[in-house]
């Protein structure tokens, strides 16, 4: 079997951390034992470049009983659980590809050798997969059923391919299924964010001034968060529309320009390149700290930020000390990546349960319906959303109304107005 860890003799403890988070993933549970029981996959090939972390490897697991073969390398170059690749390899037989801190060699090294293995479907989150699949093995891409995309910046990333023409063949946009962004974006991101700044800091947030760049919904969780730690938090936003929702719900709105004189913390949650950069970095007062949460590390302009630097040095696991020369000193988290997986374990379990369930049905989905769909990224069809809601209230031991006859009549009606 083909693989590049870091160390097999991890195998023991990534399992244990595999089986903790797979009891907190009862949807997933379920569907792996009806893949168990039906092999849905049978024949299919799955290239997966995801976040190697213990829920990414129950998703693994739920597609192996289905049937599937899977090869999975890292999405981030600091994401990957070295223990729960080891457990992957050793106890599932699953080729993995990844190592914490892979250098930018490794990392496209690997997802090569992922698409060595000539996938039927892919599994992305960021779209670096796709992408090099599409520029550097191009006679591959007659052979893929299809794909899902599990970032918001990788569907930007894809729907920039598909308006460009150069997308080959139908995404599934999992991310934007209600059971992942009103959860995994919100709730999770918004928790893990805190997590990954509290441990690599150990700051007290109450009293604080926290910035977030972005007011979508992982900018909306870390808000909602660092707000119930006792912070003041301050919204930058480039969307009129998504900056008057932060202003009705209470926090202020300002540009980054301004922020940048007056904030602590700052946090971004863009998407987008240099969000802060020279003109800020020039600003920011002594102590002010820098973190990210989008998932590339574009977003703080870290190469600027090194070169206005004096002298560097590591405080602290994740914590840099950046001297100015005018003797500020600006502390950068986890190089500038991924915060809450670089600084922290990623998301709670219990809401990459709705995520990663959403990406095994859809992967079923494309593996059954395979075949006269036009290249193009797609939305998770609503009853499988809606499944992944019911079975995860289910699970909770929550029950919700059904629309009775007469209403389904009603709503689907046009004829009945005011009597």
């Amino acid at each position: 079997m083909d693989f590049e860890i870091k160390d097999l003799s991890l195998k023991d403890e990534g399992l244990l951390q595999i089986e903790w988070a797979d009891r907190q993933m009862p949807v997933l549970r379920k569907i792996r034992e009806e893949f168990e029981k039906t092999k849905p996959l049978t024949g299919c090939v799955i290239g997966a470049c995801l976040h190697v972390t213990k829920e990414t490897a129950n998703l693994v697991r739920t597609l192996q009983a289905g049937g599937a073969t899977v090869a999975l390398c890292a999405s981030n170059p600091l994401s990957t659980q070295d223990e729960v690749a080891a457990a992957l390899v050793k106890e599932f037989g699953v080729s993995v590809f990844a190592l914490r801190g892979e250098s930018s060699e490794e990392y496209y090294r690997h997802i090569h050798a992922v698409l060595n293995f000539q996938p039927k479907i892919t599994l992305d989150d960021g779209a670096d997969l796709v992408t090099t699949l599409h520029r550097e093995r191009r006679d591959q891409l007659g052979q893929v059923v299809g794909g899902t995309e599990e970032t918001t910046t990788g569907v930007i990333r894809l729907r920039s391919m598909f308006r460009q023409g150069v997308l080959a063949y139908p995404i599934i946009a999992v991310n934007d299924a209600q059971t992942k962004y009103l959860f995994d974006n919100r709730y999770g991101t918004g928790q893990s964010v805190i997590d990954g700044i509290l441990r690599a800091t150990n700051l007290l947030l109450a009293g604080s001034v926290m910035v977030v760049a972005g007011y979508g919904w992982c900018g909306r969780g870390i808000a909602m968060r660092a707000k119930g730690a006792g912070a003041r938090v301050i919204v930058t936003e480039v969307d009129p529309v998504r900056a008057l929702e932060a202003v009705m719900d209470g926090y202020e709105v300002l540009p980054m320009s301004e922020a940048a004189r007056i904030g602590d913390i700052f946090v971004t949650a863009t998407g987008d390149t240099a969000v802060i950069r020279e003109e800020h970095f020039r600003l920011l007062k002594d102590g002010a700290i820098l973190c990210n949460a989008g998932h590339f590390d574009v977003e703080v302009d870290v190469k600027t930020l090194r070169s206005l630097a004096v002298s560097q040095r590591k405080i602290r696991p994740n914590l840099e000390e950046l001297t100015m020369e005018d003797g500020r000193r600006i502390f950068l988290l986890a190089e500038g990546r991924l915060v809450n997986l670089a600084a922290a374990e990623g998301h709670p379990a219990a809401v990459m349960d709705m995520s990663f369930s959403n990406q095994a049905l859809a992967a079923l989905y494309l593996w059954q319906h395979q075949g006269g769909w036009a290249p193009g990224v797609y939305p998770v069809p609503k009853d499988l959303d809606e499944r992944v809601a019911r079975l995860k209230l289910e699970s909770m031991g929550v029950h919700c109304d059904e629309l009775t006859p007469e209403q389904a009549a009603y709503l689907a009606s046009w004829e009945e107005g005011t009597a």
